[in-house]
């Protein structure tokens, strides 16, 4: 009998993390390494949040909350919930968890039985089909192309229904495509919806606030709101904050599914990190300029990345709508070969071999579903920026 859980055969480790990583033991052993790996925002966390952080330490918020978050900023995430985007919940209805992250798998696992279905739109971010499988349901993956923006329809959507679905994740601005649903296209899968009663939806909406050009958010309850009862809608701080670190996340959702996951909160980790709770409440109750400030920066960078990859032989890459990465097709390089004769079979090879020749690390494609791609993220400076976009050309071109 194995010592080891049988369920752990049935997931894997986050290829981002193993890549990050990886990129981390080639630059200690003194290899120059770009790493583009990690979708986390390369700015600091904003001066009023961190003072904020400080004065709950000297104040001595040192001690146990709540479990799923203290009252204070319960209240001040039903606010933003009212204020933002229309959604009228109260404390009993918000989760506060070990960032968005732990949300996602609070409520999975407090729903899913054996057998239960999660519909997941290809590309995904890597996490969703691993969190499914350690709550013992299955992924149904609905794989989208670029020509339809990496965007599910309603047509795909209805065809993936069964009456084992119990949830659809949706994640606008995706990671990793940065792809994003305008109003008309969450209506048109909220008519679907509204068709299928015994289906919940978990709208990820982690970036949110991290949308360009004319772009303008909307989140399926907004949207629709006779699907408000089996809506959990998931944010956080992590991204728009640049609070990564800090690990606050958190949802609105039915107050049965709340205090489902509350219990499951209570007997694993308990409470979120009392100081990073007080940050939290300080950067959503405090100056929000830093975001216009950010996002101009991540526009710029977004359009130089898609400009200079675009302008490589073999690769095409799409405009994204939000978020802060690209995801560039390589079908023109397959099955081209490298100075010592690998052969570039598939986005994994190319990442790879870029890493291992060029210094730039990325993560491929088949990690988050649909190949042949790559996905960078541009939340790094300009000057790094350019330095890997040059280091991909070169590479490129020196294929056979």
């Amino acid at each position: 009998m194995s010592f080891l859980s049988a369920t752990l055969a049935r997931v894997k480790p986050s290829p981002t993390i193993a890549i990050s990583a990886r990129a981390r033991e080639m630059k200690a052993a003194g290899r120059d390494v770009i790493a583009l790996s990690a979708g986390e925002p390369d700015f600091d966390t904003p001066d009023h949040v961190k003072a904020a952080a400080k004065a709950a330490i000297d104040a001595g918020h040192t001690k146990y909350t709540d479990p799923d978050g203290m009252p204070a900023l319960k209240a001040a995430i039903c606010t933003k919930f009212r204020t933002e985007n229309g959604l009228d919940y109260n404390p009993s209805q918000i989760s506060v968890g070990n960032g968005g992250k732990q949300i996602l798998y609070d409520a999975l696992m407090a729903t899913l039985n054996p057998g239960d279905e999660v519909i997941i739109a290809a590309p995904y971010w890597v996490s969703y089909p691993d969190m499914v499988l350690l709550a013992g349901g299955t992924p149904v993956f609905v794989e989208t192309t670029a020509e339809s923006g990496f965007k599910l329809t309603g047509a795909q959507l209805e065809a993936a229904i069964t009456p084992r679905t119990k949830w659809l994740i949706l994640n606008s601005p995706s990671n990793p495509t940065g792809a994003a649903y305008a109003w008309d296209e969450v209506k048109e899968l909220t008519d679907v919806l509204l068709r299928h009663e015994h289906v919940h939806v978990m709208s990820d909406d982690i970036y949110e606030r991290l949308a360009y050009d004319d772009f303008r958010f909307c989140t399926p309850a907004e949207v629709e709101p006779g699907i408000f009862a089996r809506t959990l809608t998931v944010n956080g701080v992590s991204k728009s904050h640049a609070m990564t670190g800090w690990r606050i996340g958190y949802a609105g959702g039915p107050e049965d599914l709340i205090a489902a996951m509350r219990k499951i909160q209570s007997q694993s980790t308990s409470n979120p990190c009392s100081i990073s709770q007080w940050a939290a409440l300080a950067a959503l109750e405090g100056p929000q300029d830093h975001i216009e400030a950010h996002n101009a920066i991540f526009r710029r960078r977004r359009n130089m990345v898609v400009e200079r990859l675009n302008a490589i032989d073999g690769i095409d890459c799409p405009v994204p709508d939000g978020a802060f990465y690209v995801y560039p097709s390589i079908k023109g390089l397959i099955g081209r070969s490298t100075a010592d004769g690998t052969v570039i079979a598939d986005d994994e090879t190319f990442v790879t071999a870029l890493l291992n020749e060029a210094g730039v690390a990325l993560v491929f494609g088949a990690a988050f579903g649909l190949s042949p791609h790559f996905r960078i993220s541009y939340a790094a400076a300009d000057d790094v920026l350019a330095q890997a976009c040059e280091r991909i050309r070169r590479f490129c071109e020196s294929l056979r």
